[in-house]
């Protein structure tokens, strides 16, 4: 009876779904359609579909579990920075110059971007090269990290429900990319908030807590709020800024501020979206903070399962853990529907695009799709290995947002940034991040403490990578700056309007 209730719970929304899969999907009439919706959403479709892209079950259960293994009501920082630095700060800095720039130069992917700003083709493909290999195992940390919460919850095979948001995934994507995607983001982002809030208070309620009294008397333990030493504030402030600011170097999350509508709708999407990610990041960081209410050092759960074995422990009412576990796919679904339409689109536009000019409006959405599929397989069978979420997390962000966010960022800013700038900025970034995620190949090959300490250092790398290469970009573009160089059309006019 238990588990018919939580599988009645999933099969609404499944069937919710469904329904906008199949009613928004008639509107699709173009590629602008299919990859930018148009560049008409408003400010809420906007935010939702930003929010949900940021946050899946990675972050509920590997990046959550994790930080409160390590850090314990620390960890909370990570939410908090996520919500100021990776939500406010970047619609403040971002949104309205990228989608000025996009709509008048009609960009529809992050390479395009480039090349229309540094006018070299070898940057466009090089960046849709690396975006499509690295995105891979991002979204195969998605599908782990829904795929644990099932196994504890539920007791299904990991690979049922990995084949589960595969197939959602694919049928939001092929029935029409970003304008059923962001609708669907819509649903999905209700659904998360509504949930988060019922289980922080589950949660905090419960016996192992002991409410918010219990929360404080936790906070005055060694566990709760433990005394940090260097090493572990360094890979603390790493992991907060990484997941932060890795944000303003990810395709996925670039691509929302193409299809914003206007100045108005940009303005109000710095709210939701702030609002949005105080509750969902700031509530699962804070649940996976309070881990040793139910467990001792000794008894902690792997750290994927450190969070459902919580949940599992709280023994939430049956609808609710429905709807906890729909929290989670819904979160899974738009994270994986955004890096894959982000990583298809891109690959068909700026590569295959780049060798086949003029490719048919039909054609060119059919190989969207197909790589769509081939892109979900890819990620399904790179799940099946043994990487901890958290390092696969890792090692794609540091390596996408270590090469292309200080080109990105800084083009929107400053006239004097030039080729020779941004391709330092990516080269020099791309070779300190990709460092752990070899040092992880390598261990399967040898045991040396070395290897599996740099394997470790994902989030590390990733930030050294970031900032290496914004200073890159600012000394090569100074020192090689050319007396002939053309201005672009690029710069932001002040105003974004509809089109």
């Amino acid at each position: 009876m238990e588990k018919t209730a939580i599988w009645v719970t999933i099969g609404v929304y499944i069937a919710l779904i469904i329904v906008i899969g199949v009613t928004q999907g008639k509107k699709v009439k173009s590629i602008a359609d299919l990859t930018v919706g148009g560049r008409n959403a408003g400010a809420w479709l906007s935010a939702l579909s930003y929010g949900t892209a940021y946050f899946s079950a990675v972050m509920f259960v590997g990046y959550a579990g994790g930080t409160g293994k390590a850090y314990g009501l620390w960890g909370i920082l990570a939410g908090i920075g996520n919500a100021v630095f990776g939500s406010w700060l970047a619609w403040k800095v971002l949104a309205r110059r990228t989608r000025d720039v996009s709509s008048r130069l009609k960009i529809k992917t992050m390479p395009q971007f480039l090349d229309k700003r540094y006018s070299s083709e070898s940057m466009r493909l090089f960046a849709c090269v690396i975006i499509f290999i690295f995105l891979i195992p991002y979204s195969a940390s998605v599908y782990k990290g829904l795929a644990s919460v099932a196994d504890v919850l539920l007791g299904i095979d990991v690979n049922i429900c990995m084949v589960l948001i595969a197939v959602l995934a694919a049928f939001l994507l092929l029935f029409g990319g970003y304008l059923v995607q962001a609708r669907a983001d819509f649903l999905q982002g209700i659904v998360m908030m509504f949930s988060i809030a019922l289980l922080i208070i589950c949660v905090v309620r419960c016996d192992q807590v002991g409410g918010i009294q219990g929360v404080a008397e936790y906070a005055k333990t060694d566990l709760g709020l433990p005394e940090l030493n260097g090493s572990q504030w360094i890979s603390l402030w790493a992991t907060v800024l990484m997941t932060s600011f890795g944000t303003w170097g990810l395709p996925q999350m670039v691509q929302k501020y193409f299809g914003i509508k206007d100045d108005k709708q940009a303005k109000k999407g710095v709210l939701i979206s702030t609002f949005f990610a105080f509750l969902v990041a700031g509530g699962g960081y804070f649940i996976g903070s309070l881990c040793y209410k139910f467990f001792t050092p000794e008894t902690l759960p792997a750290q994927d399962y450190i969070v459902p074995e919580m949940l599992k422990a709280v023994k939430l009412p049956s609808v609710l853990l429905g709807i906890v576990l729909v929290l989670l796919i819904a979160a899974s679904v738009s994270t994986l529907c955004s890096i894959t339409l982000t990583a298809s689109s891109t690959f068909t536009i700026d590569f295959i695009g780049h060798f086949k000019k003029d490719m048919p409006v039909k054609k060119t959405t059919f190989t969207i799709k197909l790589l769509c599929v081939i892109f979900i397989i890819g990620s399904y069978v790179i799940a099946n290995t043994d990487t901890p979420i958290l390092d696969m997390m890792s090692y794609s962000w540091g390596i996408i947002s270590g090469s292309f966010l200080a080109p990105y960022v800084i083009a929107l800013y400053w006239k004097k940034m030039n080729a020779k700038g941004a391709w330092a900025g990516i080269l020099g970034g791309f070779v300190v991040a990709v460092i752990p995620a070899a040092a992880k190949i390598a261990t399967s090959f040898t045991e040396n403490a070395t290897v599996v300490m740099l394997a470790n250092k994902g989030p590390v790398f990733a930030v050294a990578a970031m900032i290496l290469s914004v200073a890159l970009c600012f000394v090569v573009s100074l020192v090689t700056k050319s007396a002939n160089e053309k201005e672009t059309e690029f710069f932001y006019t002040g105003e974004c309007k509809a089109e």
